[in-house]
């Protein structure tokens, strides 16, 4: 049977440090960014000590390791802050759907479209979906004529992503917001 340990990961274990380091030998790089060369282990931590500073594992996967040397609390700060700053800098797409029937009325289309044309200034892609009842099947050719016109007007603010597609009882075209 398999047990899970419960232990929490604290910013003290987010990276290999002093003795916990398993490489015999490692690249170490100086408090201030110059390039000292493969040193052992043992002596690498000694100068650490020697500087009242941690001797960090920056890179393991390197041959051999590279190891700096740093006030390790400030070193977790800095990347903690540094991926705080990209998950801001990150943009979350998402996608908006917008349904209407192939009878809709010119002023109430002309509302969605300005709703979609939001929508794409926010970044957002959105599709657009006809959506036809009972006899209107017979009459594709009016939603497929409405999609095109949409296509035309949001031109400006997006471009078409995959075309018009259908499926079923269903007419649909994705607008992406252009860059």
């Amino acid at each position: 049977m398999a047990r899970y340990d419960n232990r929490r990961v604290f910013k003290k274990d987010l990276y290999t440090r002093n003795g916990n380091i398993r490489a015999q030998e490692v690249r170490v790089i100086d408090s201030d960014g110059s390039m000292i060369g493969i040193q052992p282990l043992s002596v690498a931590i000694a100068m650490a000590k020697e500087q009242e500073l941690d001797l960090v594992e920056i890179s393991p996967n390197a041959q051999p390791p590279v190891c700096k040397i740093l006030d390790y609390n400030k070193y977790v700060f800095e990347q903690s802050k540094k991926n705080k700053d990209a998950k801001k800098k990150q943009s979350k797409v998402t996608m908006k759907e917008l349904r209407i029937k192939s009878r809709i009325a010119p002023h109430d289309l002309d509302v969605k479209l300005r709703q979609i044309e939001g929508f794409l200034k926010k970044k957002d892609m959105v599709r657009l979906v006809v959506v036809f009842h009972g006899r209107e099947n017979q009459h594709k050719d009016i939603g497929m004529q409405m999609l095109q016109d949409a296509a035309k007007r949001l031109e400006p603010l997006a471009n078409v992503d995959g075309g018009l597609q259908q499926q079923g009882n269903r007419m649909s075209m994705t607008f992406v917001p252009k860059a």
